[in-house]
């Protein structure tokens, strides 16, 4: 069995709350496009067994909430039929920090999905510290679950959205969004957002052939998409180039779609960052779910 055998799952995290189960129904569907089991992951994260004097009550209060934590995975599992039928649903409790359980579990999946706030309460840290380290660092592509939830059929012919850079996660993101539109048979919408700071807008004519930088970024934009509206001649492609913040430009068409896409980092990123800032600005703001592309993400 080849490594791409192993990865025949969707996994969701799952916590409880109502977002990780908005996460299911986006997870169970997304299974049964792919054809592919949906793997129900809790990560259980228990960090102390015993109360002080009385270890018999730290057992049995780690045991009540290990039978609540599977009761959240049954519920789970109920959620994902009820949103697709027939659905192949697998159910896991593994002991351990979020982070760690899901970031191994990505190592066996074709996509991993997240709800974009759990039960805990310091709701931008958990984004932080969770949901953009793995979409840095995770195995295999990674789905933030924003947004309003809307009725399947609403969203059935919204586009796909994907930022295009110079960048090899762009590349990444690029191919994951072909193969999504492609798969779901909508459109996809490309965007190139280039941006030069200007301070004194009554010298930039002076300083900027602004015609020629445009031109030249539309035909970047056109050099990006080359090798995959060629693979996918069926996906229809809506280009725009425009001078704007990559996360401002993005989050415009996001407000018209059903998932946006973009790679983990981008050209203008530092090394030092878990995720880029226009992944950060989509987790904290997109209109509709978001999916993360590392590079080397095996899909």
């Amino acid at each position: 069995m080849d490594a791409h055998d192993i990865r025949r799952t969707v996994v969701v995290g799952v916590d409880g709350s109502e977002d990780s189960l908005r996460a299911v129904r986006w997870g169970a569907a997304e299974a049964g496009r792919r054809h592919i089991p949906l793997r129900l992951v809790h990560a259980f994260g228990w960090g102390q067994s015993d109360v002080v004097g009385h270890p018999e009550l730290g057992h049995r209060y780690r045991d009540t909430l290990l039978a609540h934590a599977r009761d959240q995975l049954h519920r789970a599992a109920q959620v994902a039929e009820e949103r697709t039928p027939g659905v192949d649903v697998e159910e896991q409790l593994v002991v351990g920090a979020p982070m760690a359980v899901l970031g191994d579990e990505s190592r066996r999946a074709q996509v991993l999905v997240l709800g974009d706030r759990g039960l805990g309460r310091l709701q931008g840290l958990l984004l932080g510290s969770v949901a953009a380290a793995l979409g840095a660092h995770a195995a295999c592509p990674v789905v933030v679950v924003r947004g309003s939830e809307r009725d399947p059929a609403d969203i059935a012919a919204l586009p796909v959205v994907v930022g295009v850079d110079a960048s090899a996660t762009s590349d990444a993101a690029v191919a994951f969004a072909f193969e999504t539109a492609a798969a779901l048979r909508v459109s996809l919408v490309a965007v190139h957002s280039w941006w030069e700071p200007v301070f004194d807008p009554a010298l930039s004519s002076m300083i900027f052939d602004w015609d020629a930088i445009q031109a030249s970024e539309a035909e970047l934009l056109e050099q990006r998409l080359a090798e995959w509206t060629a693979k996918y001649p069926e996906v229809f492609v809506e280009r725009h180039a425009v001078r704007d913040h990559p996360a401002h430009g993005l989050l415009e068409q996001a407000a018209q779609a059903q998932l946006v896409v973009v790679g983990s980092r981008g050209r203008g990123g530092f090394s030092s960052l878990v995720l880029g800032s226009v992944g950060h600005a989509l987790l904290h703001r997109s209109p509709c779910p978001v999916a993360i592309v590392r590079p080397d993400a095996e899909r």
